[in-house]
Parts: C-alpha cells; structure tokens; sequence
C-alpha cells in the first residue's frame, strides 16, 4: 500500500514538473525569436505599439498552436499504443499523419480557387484532413486484424505500405498545383506554425481538447485491454466501445493537428516511451503526461526553428525529426536485443 502511495505521489510530481517546464519554454518562446520581446512590459502595459502587435497577433498564437499540436500527438501517440498493444503504433508510423496530409493536401489544390464562403473554405482543410486521418485509420483496424496482437514487423509494413500510398496521391496533388501553391505545399508538409491565426486556432483547440478529454475518460480501460480483447471482455469492459472512441478521438486529433502545422514527425512515439520510462505504463498518467511532455517539446522545437538561423526559419518537422529518429533507432535496437 505504501509502495503504490509513493508511486501515486511520483506520478504527481512528475506532471507538476512537466505542468511547470511546459509554461517555462512556453514564456520563453513568447519572448523569443527574430524579434525579441520584453514580456515583463508587455504583462505591464509599457510596450510599444509594434511589440504589442507582434506579441497578440503573431507570437500568441505560433505558440499556442505549437502546445495544441504537441498535446495532441502525444496524447494520441500514447491512446494508439495502448490500443495496438505495441510500443511502435504512432500516427506517423503507421500512415495516419500522411492520410491527414493527403486529405488536407487534396482540400487545398482541388478547392483553393472555387468560390467557397471564406468561413467554409478556412474549415474545409482540417475537416478533409480529419477524413483522411480516419480512413487510414480504419484500413489499419482491418488490416491489422482488427487490433489484435500482432507482429510488430507487420504493423511497420502495413505502416509503410499505406505511408507510400498517401504520399502518392499527395504526389499528384503536388504535381497539377501552381507553382504558388506548390512551395507552401512543400514548407508546409516539412511542418510549421508560421501560419496560426486566431480565428483558427481558438475554435481548433476547443475541439482538440474535447476530444483529448474525451480520449482521457477512456484511460482505465485501455489499462484493462493490455490483459488481451478476450480477458478485458470477461471484466465487463466494451472493447468494440474504446476502439471506436479511440479511432474518432486519434483522427480528429491527428487530423486537426496536420491540417495546422503539416506532418510533425515522431512526437507521438518519443514521447510516450519517455513517459513510461519516467512514471510507469498505467494510462490515467500516461495520457495526461503525453500531452504535457508533447507540448513542451513541441513549443521548444518551435523555438529552436525559430533561433537557429535567423532571420530564416527552419521547418519545425526537421527538428522534431532530427531529435526522433535516433531514439527510433534506439528503440529498434533495442527490441531487437530482446
């Protein structure tokens, strides 16, 4: 009882600590950038007209974009993992990032010279990228028997095989775009968040957290389904229920978040393990630490796109990348030794 206690109060610490360090790079990359800001005039009043126009209308939402996106995955890195029973399940792994990216992709070349509403035609590319995210991950459900516990050498190429397909039609796209449309096409699947604007930021991050909330609600009983479909069906737990609530959950999040900021690659597979390493496997912890560790590393990656070659920004989704794949390889490895 004692031991569980400590562990309880671990747990807690640790989200204290993640809570705390994601405002801390949070005020950071507020302040900082190719135009630096003096927050402390700013919280007061005292700034001029120009910091005060950059710090609301660019600098704001750039970095609440970037903590919604990596909430986001994280969380939803952490819920696919789970819900697979593998630790490599990842929305850029197995080809929801690039059905999200096909969908959002496909919205803006076919539809970016019709004459749309200006409200429907601002909505329409999360919303493609929404269904495309969740045709993917409808495809891996079959795929992959259902969700059943499978070889991981299997998931990675029913991954691969529906990352090829994506990207060819992604491909397609690229190819009949103009050649305006083409280089934002291109900065924007590399990942960025040179575009949030308040009018889509806000109504975004009440639909992320929802369904991250909702995803939450769900974290008991993705505990209970590690024991196996067959014995979490025994201890009354609908399995057919979580997976559809995490199959609606993972598209939305993972939809919304391409739609926004491009493929932002490896978040939801390095933060998760992270997590497990730091606080333990059980989910009522996991998910909500996932989403805070996911939205400082994505914030800090911002930053560091930012301020390591201005005036120039370096796409966030080579930074992310750059920070990932070794700890991917290392997770190879490492399942490979045992």
């Amino acid at each position: 009882m004692t031991g569980k206690l400590i562990f309880k109060s671990r747990q807690k610490f640790i989200l204290f600590i993640l809570f705390t360090f994601c405002v801390v790079v949070s005020l950071s990359s507020l302040a900082s950038g190719s135009f630096n800001l003096p927050l402390f005039e700013l919280f007061f009043g005292a700034a001029s007209e120009i910091e005060r126009e950059v710090f609301f209308e660019i600098r704001m939402p750039r970095v609440l974009l970037a903590a919604i996106v990596g909430f986001s995955l994280g969380i939803t890195g952490a819920s696919l993992q789970g819900l697979f029973r593998n630790p490599l399940a990842d929305p850029g792994l197995i080809g929801v990032s690039a059905g999200a990216a096909f969908g959002a992709v496909a919205a803006i070349v076919i539809f970016s010279n019709l004459a749309l509403g200006v409200n429907f035609g601002t909505y329409l590319v999360p919303f493609a990228a929404i269904i495309g995210s969740m045709f993917v991950i409808i495809l891996v459900y079959l795929l992959t028997g259902r969700f059943s516990q499978i070889d991981v050498a299997y998931m990675l190429l029913v991954g691969i095989a529906l990352n090829a397909l994506a990207t060819v039609g992604i491909g397609l796209f690229t190819f009949i775009s103009t050649d305006s449309e083409l280089r934002g096409l291109t900065f924007w699947m590399m990942g960025s968040f040179g575009a949030a604007r308040w009018d889509l930021v806000l109504p975004s991050m009440i639909v992320l957290l929802s369904a991250a909330f909702w995803m939450v609600s769900y974290s008991r009983r993705l505990d209970i389904i590690q024991l196996g479909e067959i014995e979490a069906g025994r201890l009354g737990v609908d399995t057919k229920k979580i997976k559809i609530a995490v199959i609606l959950s993972s598209s939305i999040l993972v939809g919304l978040s391409v739609a926004l900021a491009g493929i932002v690659g490896f978040i939801g597979l390095v933060v998760p393990h992270l997590v497990r390493i730091l606080g333990g496997p059980h989910h009522r912890f996991l998910l909500p630490a996932s989403a805070l560790m996911g939205a400082a590393l994505t914030v800090t990656a911002d930053l560091v796109s930012r301020i390591i070659i201005q005036p120039a920004e370096l796409p966030v989704g080579l930074v992310t990348s750059a920070l990932g794949a070794p700890f991917f390889l290392w997770l190879i490895i490492r399942f490979n030794s045992h």
